[in-house]
């Protein structure tokens, strides 16, 4: 031991003892040590399977089985309805009509990547309405879907084109698939009854549609000196009948060079091939109303 100051002597350092801490302060402490390792504390292993979520908005609910709108000018014929046509190497022929259809099979839905999109029809694709896509039905159709799993019935209005995957029957929007039940799914085992058409029957009387004529689309431009040069190029190659239509309702608006008419899928794969030979890409196949367009 060491004299510090007079009358005045330190124990030894290992001998001494911090004062004791009064009750409050140790009740505080103990407090934040349990807070802190609360917050250290590992979370349970497991968790609940998250729900699948809803789309961003939800419009008020649909009511099931609500047959969709068929306006009387809306009858097979519109852009949807060329005889024939051709996805990822493979051809589609298009029914001539879709009195007794009825077939069983896959059906899978479409949603949000599509919202807003034009569909085969020339309609906006809309999640939220109880409409479908087939591959060869006429546009539109109106039919019955139901899930066999559950013998739940919808009506939809068919107004789009697919699925295209292998074993797909028809594509189903959001709101079809939510009423049949298998959104979480993704696919059900229905069967699709074509329906008879109310505006079909009120047309009846009317005058007949125009008739069709089927070309083939080698390129669209928003110059129309650019159409002019491919026109002259296809001509030099020995393609006749190129014509140059002006469409002012494309944004912006295109000059669209076509070889037509044609008169059958032979005819058509005749023009693709020559076009093909020029490496300019491969031709699709449009359909106009006969007398519709002036010639190029």
């Amino acid at each position: 031991m060491r004299p510090d100051r007079e009358g005045s002597r330190l124990e030894p350092e290992e001998h001494q003892h911090p004062p004791s801490a009064p009750p409050a302060a140790r009740a505080a402490l103990a407090a934040i040590l349990l807070l802190t390792l609360a917050g250290c504390a590992v979370e349970p292993a497991q968790r609940p399977a998250p729900k699948l979520p809803e789309p961003v908005h939800q419009d008020a609910e649909i009511p099931p089985g609500q047959p969709p709108s068929m306006p009387g000018a809306a009858i097979p014929g519109g852009p949807g309805n060329p005889p024939f046509y051709d996805v990822m190497g493979e051809r589609y022929h298009v029914l001539a009509d879709n009195e007794g259809y009825l077939e069983q099979g896959v059906a899978s839905w479409y949603g949000r990547e599509f919202h807003g999109r034009r569909t085969s029809n020339g309609e906006p694709y809309d999640m939220y309405a109880l409409t479908a896509a087939h591959k060869t039905l006429p546009l539109p159709t109106t039919a019955r879907v139901t899930n066999l799993a559950t013998g739940k019935s919808i009506v939809v209005r068919i107004n789009d084109r697919g699925p295209f995957k292998k074993g797909r029957l028809i594509d189903l929007s959001y709101a079809a698939a939510r009423e049949l039940g298998f959104v979480t799914a993704g696919t059900a085992m229905v069967e699709v009854q074509a329906l008879a058409d109310a505006s079909a029957t009120d047309t009846a009387g009317a005058a007949p549609p125009l008739a069709r004529a089927m070309y083939a689309q080698v390129g669209a431009f928003s110059q129309r000196q650019n159409a002019e040069d491919l026109k002259l190029r296809l001509e030099k190659q020995g393609i006749a009948n190129v014509v140059i239509r002006y469409d002012a309702g494309a944004v912006p608006p295109l000059y669209r060079v076509r070889v037509g008419p044609v008169a059958d899928a032979a005819a058509f794969d005749t023009v693709v091939a020559a076009v093909g030979r020029l490496r300019l890409g491969e031709p699709r196949l449009v359909v106009e109303a006969r007398g519709s367009q002036p010639g190029g």
